[in-house]
């Protein structure tokens, strides 16, 4: 299994942890994950996946998990958003996870991540009706590495927030935030899910965006998925 932190960080961060909603715009991580070749150990590990991350919702320290597809809909990887303050609570959730411990992940990619505060819609919690189809898609979108662009996301960042707030209160975008570099001070990229059941859909949507329109977003990487019903905390400014 691969395991990478991108970029690469330290382990000497502070403790302390608190809920996003209750640290403002704190650093946590997000976890990239990509299955391995044996497609067979996803079904058979899946109870117990979901038993830990279920826990994990519970108590705050994930606010948001989801599986991630081909376009084709095949199970391909998943994304765990974990509010840790350090890579020891990263490393606390990889060896509780079984999708980790047992190989199903074959690639793991570790993401200095920030959830932006917008008023957001709930998650599904348990209970709730959910699909087994195509809802949502997942898109993982990296800033240029040129001298300029963090000049041109500052440019088009008040832009970007006014068009994500009608988004998240209208449950169009279910959750975003940035990717930030080592330090938790910069951000080089940003992650977002959003209510379109195709890729073409998302794309369209996308390149209205003041990132996209301002060339901020330079390499962008599109999942599908569905939201998955756990017991969450709200998000930061969501209900």
């Amino acid at each position: 299994m691969r395991v990478g932190v991108s970029p690469p960080l330290s382990y000497a961060f502070s403790h302390g942890m608190l809920p996003f909603s209750r640290r403002g715009n704190a650093m946590g991580y997000a976890i990239l994950a990509f299955d391995g070749a044996d497609k067979t150990r996803r079904a058979a590990a899946m109870d117990r996946h979901r038993a830990v991350i279920s826990r994990w919702a519970e108590d705050g320290r994930m606010p948001f998990g989801t599986p991630l597809f081909t376009a084709e809909w095949v199970p391909s990887g998943s994304l765990m958003i974990l509010d840790v303050p350090d890579m020891v609570g990263v490393q606390a959730y990889l060896s509780e996870e079984p999708f980790s411990v047992e190989g199903v992940w074959g690639d793991i990619r570790i993401l200095p991540f920030r959830i932006a505060t917008l008023p957001y819609q709930r998650l599904p919690k348990p209970g709730d009706p959910v699909t087994s189809t195509r809802t949502h898609t997942v898109a993982i979108a990296y800033d240029g590495t040129d001298a300029e662009a963090p000049a041109r996301r500052q440019a088009a960042r008040e832009a970007h927030i006014a068009r994500m707030q009608p988004m998240a209160a209208d449950g169009t975008l279910a959750i975003g935030g940035a990717i930030l570099d080592e330090a938790g001070s910069r951000m080089i990229g940003s992650i977002t899910v959003t209510r379109h059941a195709s890729d073409e859909a998302a794309r369209a949507w996308m390149a209205e965006d003041p990132y996209v329109t301002g060339r901020v977003w330079q390499d962008i990487t599109l999942h599908a998925t569905r939201l998955a019903a756990l017991p969450y905390r709200p998000l930061p400014g969501g209900a």
